[in-house]
């Protein structure tokens, strides 16, 4: 008991120093070193062990605690080595069904014709395969036991269910196909995607499409864009980094009531180093513990995951396989992790028979080795050719990122310490906030560590980002000013032709619908409006016919020619009747320019009143649609009037610009990982200002009952977190601008920081550790009670 009286009374002494003075700690009497075997060692991690599961309920606590926060990580960690698997499965089942097509394949039993049916709903993308066997014997996709008959589709269970509910209705309509059976797994790339294969009428497929004879791609892959291998490579790193320090600090929950057990120990005769041996048994029945619960949430996890959506991407169970080979690595790593920090946590720390006292006037910490990361991280990036581009130079990236990455965490704790050191004066908050801060800066450290890893992460990937956008972004030529939707499609007849304009006028949320028939000859009919888009006629009215020219290209038809309207009908001009019509010479020679859609048209303008659209013959319909912003689900209805019109027509949004699928895909899986690293990030945070504020309930009660105000105290515990905070967020402010840039020098790109971007990386770390702020007032609050004073 008077072990347990003096281990109090010396820390209500350190505590208080938060008020007034800082006595000394006294130093841990030099022992004589002393060889210690390896059953020694054994002994007494197995010691710690036992401390740790038979030592009451407060070892028990901090055991939990520690099993839990490590859990998190190891699980995030097992996702994380899975993903080479789930991408390799992915492109395998992409690769096994895709059609192995070819222009030279004849029809026969075992060939098809096909063509496809992608399609959009409501921002999801739905692919879809129109298929038309030729034979008895077509060959099967991979997940389809039977080609379906001609009306009816096999489609995906996402889809199925899709089109169950009764909110999509507009969807059935377009997909008006029976449901004759679901894909299996084997033929999606995940349990979430939208796809269907369906048979049509063979003479609904326009001639020209090229047939199958099986199913597979064994075409050999494009090697990545350097850039693009650059970014997902630091993108793992920013990713995972945060992680390990989550785990590195989860061992250290609850150190300081440890700390206090351990003195008890010195009491029966155990020195220092023991004592350390011990810490470090218990701390590795902590992370083994962790392990085996991090197993268990990946496993719960991944059970789950097939009925998860995120970006529009989803996972089968199956694929979530972690590589033997970097399993092994974290079953080692975490363990070793655990055992290291203990043994680096406790050696400021002199534990004595009579109490644990830490240093009340810490060494100055020291600069030299700190600055030793970012250099030598620094040195491998720079020595990195651009060009190099082989599994050597992956690691090398990785390794520098990572070195960098760690001289910024190793930097805090020296940059809140030479900060803080300069405060006085101030408000009764602020000075019990930097004094806390100036006799142990480094647990706020610690808390803030990992947001500051990841904003400087966050800064250096949207720079590589910014540059890889624009590399991988290309200008389509088409202008989303003079129209939304483009839909075209191909007729039998000049009549139907008419119809499908007058479709698209009708339909509901278009506002406007220009539409024109080109006869294959070079001859275009349309309105005036419709005219205007694809040429500089000037005045029009109907009955006016143009010759679109381009200004340094002769032509051979002039005004009065006879041209053919017939000529180029099934690719032969000798079939059929002639169909002559003479360009009238009144005709007007006007330049062409490049309609929405970016083409140009030159050739024969003509309005209804000079040439009537019924005497076309399989012309093709092209129509450029404006929306009405006001219809929900316009784009749709203008989809659904397409659908019905043929399976082969086509809708698509007018778009300034396109991005490579390579990007895109790198994008949305930074995108998931950020979403579940944040997540965690936050999580580790919550815990550390609880742990904190109970390491502190005996203080806080008693500066309470001694009549201090419980919104000083809150303010103090506000500033005590936001001191690092801006000093975490300034250096990695300039931590990542620095990273992106060595990054962009190194596959030769030209140095751009998007300040837009590290205006909102910061403002998302500020705002992840405020609402971590907040979430810790409750606890504070319940923790100035006057029962925090109770002691046993």
């Amino acid at each position: 008991m008077s072990g347990t009286g003096n281990v109090t009374s010396q820390r209500g002494e350190k505590e208080r120093e938060h008020l007034g003075g800082a006595p000394q700690a006294p130093r841990d009497r030099p022992e004589p070193r002393q060889r210690v075997g390896p059953a020694r060692w054994a002994a007494d991690l197995a010691t710690g062990a036992r401390f740790a599961v038979s030592g009451g309920r407060e070892s028990w606590a901090r055991t939990l605690l520690t099993a839990v926060g490590v859990g998190l990580g190891v699980a995030l960690l097992l996702f994380a080595a899975g993903v080479p698997h789930i991408v390799s499965a992915r492109e395998d089942r992409t690769d096994a069904r895709t059609p192995s097509e070819s222009s030279d394949i004849k029809p026969g039993p075992e060939t098809m014709q096909f063509d496809w049916g992608s399609t959009t709903f409501r921002g999801d993308g739905i692919t879809g395969l129109l298929l038309a066997p030729d034979g008895d014997r077509p060959p099967l996709p991979p997940g389809v036991d039977r080609i379906p008959a001609r009306g009816e589709m096999v489609v995906s269970p996402a889809l199925k269910k899709l089109l169950a509910d009764g909110d999509s209705k507009l969807l059935k309509e377009r997909l008006d196909y029976k449901i004759v059976g679901t894909i299996g797994d084997e033929g999606l790339i995940g349990p979430g995607e939208f796809f269907y294969y369906a048979s049509i009428d063979p003479d609904a497929i326009d001639d020209n499409v090229i047939r199958l004879d099986g199913w597979g791609d064994n075409s050999p892959k494009e090697p990545l864009d350097p850039l693009l291998l650059m970014l997902i490579v630091v993108g793992c790193v920013v990713l995972l980094l945060p992680v390990a320090i989550f785990i590195a600090t989860a061992v250290r929950f609850g150190g300081e009531r440890r700390d206090r057990r351990l003195a008890a120990l010195r009491l029966v005769g155990a020195d220092s180093r023991m004592t350390r041996r011990i810490a470090a048994g218990e701390a590795l029945v902590g992370s083994l513990l962790g392990l085996a619960v991090g197993w268990g949430f990946f496993l719960l996890i991944r059970h789950f995951i097939g009925g998860v959506t995120v970006f529009g991407t989803s996972f089968f169970p199956s694929d979530v396989q972690p590589a033997a080979t970097l399993t092994g690595l974290i079953m080692v790593a975490v363990p070793a992790c655990a055992v290291v920090v203990t043994q680096i946590a406790l050696r400021g720390i002199a534990i004595e028979p009579l109490g644990v006292v830490r240093n009340a006037t810490p060494t100055r910490r020291r600069l030299w080795w700190r600055l030793l990361f970012p250099v030598l991280g620094l040195a491998l990036l720079l020595h990195l050719r651009s060009e190099e581009n082989s599994a050597d130079s992956t690691y090398q990236v990785a390794g520098g990122a990572v070195l960098m990455l760690v001289g910024i965490t190793a930097l805090l704790p020296w940059l809140v310490e030479a900060v803080v050191k300069r405060f006085g004066g101030g408000p009764v908050p602020w000075q019990l906030a930097t004094r806390r801060l100036q006799l142990s800066s480094g647990a706020a450290s610690r808390a803030v560590s990992g947001i500051t890893v990841a904003v400087a992460g966050a800064i250096a990937i949207t720079m590589l980002f910014a540059t890889a956008e624009s590399d991988n972004t290309r200008s389509t030529g088409q202008d989303s000013t003079r129209a939304d939707v483009v839909a075209d499609a191909k007729v039998d007849t000049g009549a139907q032709a008419q119809d499908v304009i007058a479709r698209y006028t009708h339909t509901k949320g278009v506002r406007e619908a220009l539409g024109f028939a080109n006869a294959g000859v070079g001859v275009m009919v349309g309105d005036c409006r419709t005219l205007k888009e694809l040429a500089r006629i000037g005045d029009c009215r109907d009955g006016d016919v143009f010759m679109a020219r381009h200004a340094d290209v002769d032509y051979f038809t002039k005004p009065g020619a006879t041209i053919n309207l017939g000529f180029g009908e099934d690719d032969d001009p000798s079939r059929g009747k002639p169909r002559l019509w003479t360009i009238p010479k009144s005709a007007r020679v006007v330049s062409v320019k490049k309609d929405p859609v970016g083409s140009e048209r030159s050739g024969i303008l003509a309005t209804p009143g000079a040439l009537d659209i019924t005497d076309l013959n399989k012309p093709s319909v092209q129509m450029l649609l404006r929306l009405d912003p006001n219809v929900p689900d316009a784009i749709d209805y203008a989809r659904n009037t397409t659908a019905a019109i043929s399976p082969q027509a086509n809708t698509y949004e007018v778009r300034d610009t396109t991005q490579s699928s390579e990007f895109k895909s790198i994008q949305r899986g930074l995108f998931i990982g950020a979403f579940a690293t944040l997540l965690l990030i936050g999580a580790s945070m919550i815990v550390s200002m609880l742990e904190q504020l109970r390491e502190r309930k005996k203080l806080l009660s008693v500066l309470v009952a001694f009549g201090t105000r419980r919104t000083t105290l809150g303010w103090s515990v506000l500033w005590q977190t936001a001191i690092p905070v801006v000093l975490g967020l300034a250096l990695s402010v300039a931590g990542g601008i620095a990273l992106g840039a060595i990054l962009l020098k190194m596959v030769d790109k030209p140095v751009a920081v998007d300040w837009a971007s590290v205006t909102t990386m910061t403002g998302i770390g500020a705002g992840v550790i405020l609402l971590v702020t907040l979430v810790s007032m409750g606890p504070l609050w319940r923790m100035m009670r006057p029962e925090g004073l109770r002691t046993e």
